[in-house]
């Protein structure tokens, strides 16, 4: 084990030394809210994308009114409640997530003396992303999609030990351009090093993550309840301390439709239970 450590981390031929500056960091503040609060969060890092994180007490609801040209994901990290879509109540409970698609209206509400934390990630279609939206599975673009992070597929893929557990929470035929998943597992292991210049990619700390993540000459903590930008293009890996977790979403929104090639570096599991990964996508 201690070899195959070594052998991922120092693929690249790369020592990290600098810390801070140049992997930009944000901490969500999780402590429970007075008052509902929304706060953007790395404002302007990614063209087209925006990310808030909203606090929503128990006191409150919150209408969420779809906008023509964008799309909207909620990643829900902490905290209960529901989300009413098209009359149909969706159950919320840490690590969810939802998109609207195409109902116009939803209305979001935290189970009293609760509060609810989650990140509305917004992405401004392009020409070309709403000509390729006509191109996916009505499902999928439609309907709700809902799921909880663990009952989604899992996969493999060759820059990560057998320890590790990933998967998919978003699949890229729902947006054009994006996909999500999770990383998961306990130290010591490390996510190897390796490049993307294709896609900017955004890491949310889930509950007790503790980790490094490294990028070029930069290095910085990585703990729960935390979102950082991987920098384009840098050379980037991950590595967790004995006894510690590593437990995160990565977000991908890529350049354009070619980039999505990289997903094939993912290899599906083929032990997952396939009745696992029925009915993600909820009907109206």
């Amino acid at each position: 084990m201690k070899r195959y450590l070594l052998s991922i981390l120092l693929l690249g031929s790369l020592l990290f030394t600098s810390c801070g500056s140049g992997i930009p960091i944000e901490y969500l503040e999780i402590e429970p809210a007075q008052n509902t609060y929304t706060k953007t969060i790395l404002e302007n890092e990614i063209n087209g994308v925006e990310v808030e994180h909203v606090a929503l007490n128990g006191a409150h609801a919150l209408e969420n009114k779809a906008v023509d040209g964008y799309k909207f994901i909620y990643l829900f990290v902490k905290g209960n409640g529901t989300v009413n879509a098209a009359g149909k109540d969706y159950e919320i409970v840490p690590e969810t997530i939802l998109l609207p698609n195409a109902i116009p209206t939803i209305t979001v509400n935290t189970t009293v003396n609760d509060t609810l934390h989650y990140l509305k990630i917004s992405s401004k279609l392009t020409t070309q992303d709403l000509k390729d939206l006509e191109t996916f599975p009505a499902e999928n673009t439609q309907q709700v999609y809902y799921a909880k992070f663990t009952d989604c597929k899992s996969y493999t893929e060759p820059i990560k030990s057998p320890n590790t557990v990933s998967r998919t929470i978003l699949p890229n035929q729902y947006i054009p351009r994006i996909a999500m998943g999770t990383v998961q597992t306990t130290g010591p292991d490390a996510v190897g090093a390796h490049e993307h210049p294709m896609l900017e990619q955004l890491f949310l700390g889930l509950t007790n993550n503790n980790c490094t993540v490294y990028a070029d000459d930069a290095q910085v903590d990585f703990p729960e309840y935390s979102v950082l930008h991987i920098p384009l293009g840098s050379s980037h890996s991950v590595s967790v301390e004995k006894d510690e977790v590593m437990y995160y979403v990565w977000m991908d929104f890529f350049k354009d439709k070619k980039g999505e090639e990289w997903l094939k570096t993912h290899n599906q599991d083929e032990d997952h239970d396939d009745d696992e990964d029925e009915d993600h996508k909820e009907a109206e």
